[in-house]
């Protein structure tokens, strides 16, 4: 009984997915109502979050040097994939941030259904001697960390995320390259569109969920966001893909801001034809 559907996308972003959804003479199809895209809408960054150790430690770094590491608010990793995370982001040698939560064998969601709060120490999860190894170049933060700020802070260069979609259009909007490490529900989906069909991300060989990711392959990712030529190329598509949303929410000719004008004019009419009616009765 809708009379239409908001979707956090723009045109520009997901033209083949768009134009299928508005298909009406796909067998089966999905939406039998107008679909509207709106997006990119996120969280703006803004005084309400306070300046912290995690901010003013970014604030000291070289412009584009940080890789973000987060799974999101549920995502967790197994003891070994933690290890071998470890080991890569070390002996990428690359300044990171990584916010740590307790790991959990065999459930990427568990951290939802999880009620420690990581007051125990970081170190207890991570390889010996990793956190005064990398005390230099890397900070690990537990449970979180305000993440809009990060991405929107021009130290961070890169994002190794699970792809919920949240974090996805967040990276997205403020020009930073991922590499996509899926976990659960729709994350995969995103991975596959942000590696394959828009190219501004990298992800493993093989799914994370089926098995642990090597600490070479995590060291060989990391740096080719972080420094390799094809890091570069990314980086540039990426920023493209910004201003492209940017476009689309701008005033008088953005395809967001259309869509918006559109589903306004519906409401008016619609609103139109109910007194309309109620008065004919």
């Amino acid at each position: 009984m809708a009379d239409g559907i908001l979707m956090n996308t723009w045109e520009d972003l997901e033209p083949a997915t768009i134009g299928a959804l508005r298909d009406f003479q796909m067998l089966g199809r999905v939406a039998k109502v107008p679909v509207y895209p709106i997006g990119p809408l996120a969280r703006p960054v803004g005084p309400s979050v306070p300046r912290n150790h995690v901010l003013n430690w970014l604030q000291k770094q070289p412009n584009e040097s940080v890789i973000y590491v987060s799974f999101g608010s549920g995502g967790t990793l197994s003891s070994d994939q933690m290890t071998e995370l470890a080991w890569g982001l070390e002996l990428s040698k690359q300044r990171f941030i990584w916010v740590v939560r307790p790991p959990i064998d065999n459930d990427a969601s568990g951290a939802f259904f999880n009620l420690a709060d990581g007051s125990e120490g970081a170190q207890k999860f991570l390889p010996e001697g990793f956190l005064a190894r990398t005390r230099e170049v890397g900070l690990v933060v537990p449970m979180w960390a305000p993440q809009a700020e990060i991405l929107a802070h021009p130290s961070t260069g890169g994002f190794l995320s699970h792809c919920g979609w949240n974090s996805t259009l967040e990276s997205i909007t403020n020009g930073v390259p991922m590499i996509a490490w899926p976990l659960y529900a729709e994350q995969s989906m995103n991975a596959a569109m942000l590696t394959e069909e828009l190219g501004v991300a990298v992800r493993p060989k093989t799914s994370a969920s089926e098995r642990v990711v090597s600490r070479a392959e995590i060291e060989m990712m990391v740096r080719k966001i972080m420094e390799d030529e094809e890091g570069f190329e990314i980086r540039k598509r990426v920023k493209e893909l910004k201003y492209s949303g940017e476009k689309a929410l701008r005033s008088k000719g953005g395809s967001s801001y259309n869509s918006l004008s559109q589903i306004a004019k519906h409401c008016e009419h619609s609103l139109h034809f109910q007194k309309a009616k109620a008065q004919g009765a």
